[in-house]
């Protein structure tokens, strides 16, 4: 009996310690998610702030920083004529992952209803037409990064897609004392009749990619459509060669076949590189077969913050 009443007893007390480890085991996990959720929330933050130029409030989105960052990078990534700042973050995600990690931050600034006062005379838009101030408005995003973040105004980049390829151009025509770099997708230089910004002449690091198929950018230069006329733009050789030639370069690029990773999606990419010490380098990234949209072949996002690195570590 005694025997019989020890393994009962033993019994309960298996039970009730399998129960506590179960309580502490379900109290671990459930811990665990929730700072785990906390982790992904603080990850995914989207902070959306403005600054008043003018008299307008101009907005601009970045994901708020998850660890403290030494004097990072900035990055403005700008969307497209008719889009905005936070669906452009969609596009981004695989160079924010790297930048992240690499002590930069990415901001998306709006354009003026949805569109940008770039260089072109002709765009029949309303930020043409008002003629705002979009150096006033970079400037004041910057200093707002500054300021709150401490960022290293020596390492201040720019990035756009289609108008907000001919945005950067402006950038780096006429701020090239404030950006270090520009990288334009999908974007050719107004032409000659059809520009209304003053350049200051100075040469900087320049990356441009186009497609040879874009029937909205025309690769080898003429008139822009987007359902209204935005006049003309020149060539994609005359584009590259207006930045080499501004940055001293003369004679042939080097070129180079970019790894076709994509064999299915009817398109390649050949890279052509000026770069030579003490000279800004320039790239043009040439997309046979492109449109007006982004090769599978390489992220392009991500293949603008390496250009941008290598303008950092060339100094």
């Amino acid at each position: 009996m005694k025997i019989q009443s020890f393994s009962t007893t033993d019994r309960r007390l298996r039970v009730l310690l399998k129960s506590l480890y179960t309580r502490r085991f379900w109290s671990f996990v459930i811990l665990v998610i929730l700072l785990l959720g906390d982790t992904i929330s603080q990850a995914q933050q989207i902070i959306s702030d403005s600054v008043e130029i003018e008299g307008h409030y101009r907005v601009f989105h970045f994901h708020k920083p998850t660890q403290k960052l030494k004097n990072p990078s900035l990055i403005f990534v700008m969307h497209g004529s008719g889009g905005n700042g936070k669906d452009m973050m969609k596009g981004a995600v695989k160079m924010e992952q790297k930048t992240n990690a690499e002590n930069a931050i990415a901001v998306y600034p709006d354009g003026y209803k949805k569109f940008w006062n770039e260089c072109r005379k002709a765009a029949p838009v309303p930020a043409n037409q008002e003629n705002i101030n979009e150096q006033a408005f970079f400037q004041s995003v910057i200093n707002y990064f500054v300021k709150k973040y401490h960022v290293n105004k020596r390492y201040v980049f720019a990035v756009g897609t289609s108008g907000g390829g001919h945005m950067a151009y402006k950038l780096g025509l006429t701020m090239p004392e404030s950006f270090r770099a520009i990288t334009a997708l999908i974007a050719n230089l107004p032409d000659t009749n059809n520009i209304d910004c003053t350049p200051v002449g100075k040469p900087l690091p320049v990356m441009i990619v186009n497609g040879t198929n874009d029937n909205i950018n025309p690769y080898n230069g003429g008139e822009v459509k987007i359902g209204f006329n935005m006049g003309f733009v020149r060539s994609t050789d005359r584009t590259f060669h207006y930045w080499s030639e501004l940055a001293g370069y003369k004679g042939d690029p080097v070129k180079e076949d970019v790894p076709n990773t994509d064999p299915n999606d009817g398109r390649t990419i050949e890279r052509y590189t000026y770069k030579e010490k003490g000279k800004p380098e320039v790239v043009l990234l040439k997309v046979i077969g492109g449109k007006h949209d982004y090769p599978n072949d390489i992220d392009i996002h991500t293949e603008a913050w390496e250009f941008f690195k290598r303008q950092m570590k060339g100094e």
